[in-house]
């Protein structure tokens, strides 16, 4: 058959029904393909859905904020948390929500997560009804497509109880171990005193000898020797724990084996191994205090017959194998603590329990087993870990890991000597007649006019005589009759602009703040010469 012939019109009328045809495909295409679009759409939806319900009904505060610390998110958890509703907090400063005021430790942890991408560690907060919490905050870098940093994710864990419960168990174990020193402490300080007792007679025999200077070199030191050892000793059984702050481990090591050449029996020579290049750790110093001295203690006294202590330090970097061992810990830069003894060893059937919470071989009376239980707690704490090598009859090796951060050289503060004054009036209030008349003849050789008064209300009396001409007042907090802290909240009521410096031997100005009491500075007795006239120098010239 011959093929059909197509008019012009039918060709024209099949083009058309072609092209009508492909549009209608095409169509039917993108509606399948919107379709697909929104059931993802959909899908995606549910997720995000799903997924803001699991950060809502999750336990821990979550809480996003921008670089410029504007919150952007906060699940219920904070709400639960802090008090405060996402509305009430939304594009406010979290620094103004969660904290009395900003810090240089939220500046330092702001820099290491920009640096490292990651921190984690222990902080105090507020909640909207000024209540302190405590909680583990784990910050996360957030970026954009392009790797530049966009927010901060924060994830807060309140651990407030356990915190507390944990401080009453460690400072009940720091004052264990001040027992365990009492007959050193007590040897060392009669020590101080013998040297004084026996310079004082010479000088009033003697004035005009030619040692005279000697004897009050003598003096002078064996006063400081003693006043050091006060203060290290209060510092460890009265020491605030749970602020955190960039260590310069090498610091404490030194101070740790000036405690022990002091009280420890002097037939255990100690000695150090630390580089000047040690890195820093984010860390309690009274808690590295304690880690040091309880590892310390348990050396001396495997050691009855005496031998060496030593205490070493390096840096290190850890890989993925070496801490997988070790449960919670990370790699990454480390600094290593390192304890060795010539002792008696550990038995290895010992050596697996000797952090188990009050195990102790030591005879009943001598000992509570918290020692390195105490250790490894707050080892742990700060996200590191301890390691143990015993062999009997060659002595134990107790090492210490804690995570390393980079932090620039602090500046040590330089105290100049003697600055003189220029005839401005001190009130001078302390019920220590000796400490009283020392500091007043002290002042005024060095250009000072002072007016002393034995008790609270002596000052009060001395100052409203005397309120024109006086510029500072110097008050102790322990005094009969009315104490120290009564008397300068009465002087602040007369005269809110009076400079006033409290002066104690127990009570700090972190102290003297949880009391309500504000002063412009606190110095610890006892104190030097140098020192009380560097602290007035500053306050009068502010």
């Amino acid at each position: 058959a011959q093929p059909r012939q197509w008019s012009e019109d039918e060709r024209q009328l099949l083009k058309l029904l072609a092209d009508q045809v492909a549009i209608a495909l095409h169509q039917a295409s993108l509606y399948q393909q919107v379709q697909t679009e929104l059931a993802d759409r959909i899908h995606t939806q549910a997720q995000l859905r799903e997924q803001a319900m699991l950060l809502d009904v999750a336990t821990d505060a979550i809480v996003v904020r921008d670089l410029n610390h504007h919150i952007t998110f906060w699940n219920q958890g904070a709400e639960r948390l802090y008090g405060w509703s996402s509305a009430e907090v939304s594009g406010r400063s979290a620094t103004e929500v969660l904290y009395r005021e900003p810090s240089s430790q939220l500046e330092d942890i702001y820099q290491i997560v920009l640096a490292h991408g990651a921190w984690q560690g222990e902080l105090t907060q507020l909640t909207k009804a000024q209540q302190e919490v405590i909680v583990t905050s784990r910050w996360s870098l957030v970026r954009h497509p392009n790797g530049q940093p966009k927010a901060f994710l924060i994830v807060n864990t309140d651990i407030t109880q356990k915190t507390l419960l944990e401080r009453q168990f460690l400072r009940t174990q720091r004052l264990e171990s001040i027992g365990t020193l009492a007959g050193g402490i007590a040897h060392d300080l009669n020590n101080v005193l013998a040297p004084i007792l026996m310079a004082v007679p010479l000088l009033e025999m003697q004035p005009e000898s030619a040692k005279r200077q000697q004897w009050l070199e003598v003096i002078d030191a064996s006063a400081r020797r003693g006043a050091s050892l006060v203060k290290q000793v209060l510092t460890f059984a009265r020491g605030t724990e749970g602020e955190r702050s960039l260590l310069e481990m090498k610091h404490l090591i030194y101070e740790i084996k000036h405690i022990a050449e002091e009280t420890f029996p002097k037939s255990i020579n100690v000695m150090t191994a630390v580089p000047n290049e040690l890195w820093t750790i984010w860390g309690d110093v009274t808690q590295m205090h304690q880690v040091l001295m309880n590892l310390c203690v348990n050396a001396r006294d495997a050691m009855p017959n005496g031998g060496l202590l030593r205490i070493s330090a390096e840096n290190c970097e850890l890989e993925a194998q070496d801490v997988r061992l070790h449960w919670g810990a990370q790699a990454g830069a480390y600094i290593v603590l390192t304890i060795t003894d010539t002792g008696a060893g550990i038995a290895s059937d010992v050596l697996d329990r000797i952090f188990d919470p009050f195990f102790t071989t030591k005879p009943v009376g001598q000992g509570t087993g918290l020692g390195l239980s105490t250790v490894m707690t707050i080892v742990k704490n700060h996200h590191g870990f301890m390691t143990v090598a015993s062999q009997v009859g060659n002595g134990t090796k107790f090492k210490v890991y804690l995570p390393a951060v980079q932090a620039s050289e602090p500046q040590s503060s330089v105290i100049s000597a003697f600055p003189p004054g220029s005839g401005e009036w001190i009130l001078l209030a302390d019920d220590e007649d000796a400490i009283r008349e020392a500091t007043k003849t002290m002042l005024e050789a060095y250009g000072y006019q002072v007016l002393t008064a034995s008790n609270g209300i002596e000052a009060i009396a001395l100052y409203t005589r005397h309120q024109d001409d006086i510029q500072l007042a110097l008050m102790n907090i322990m005094m009969p009759t009315m104490d120290g802290a009564t008397a300068i909240r009465t002087l602040q009521a007369i005269n809110p602009q009076l400079k006033i410096v409290a002066t104690s031997g127990l009570t700090t100005h972190e102290t003297l703040a949880e009391m309500g009491l504000q002063v412009d500075h606190c110095l610890l007795k006892p104190f030097t010469a140098p020192e009380l006239l560097l602290t007035l120098q500053q306050q009068l010239k502010t």
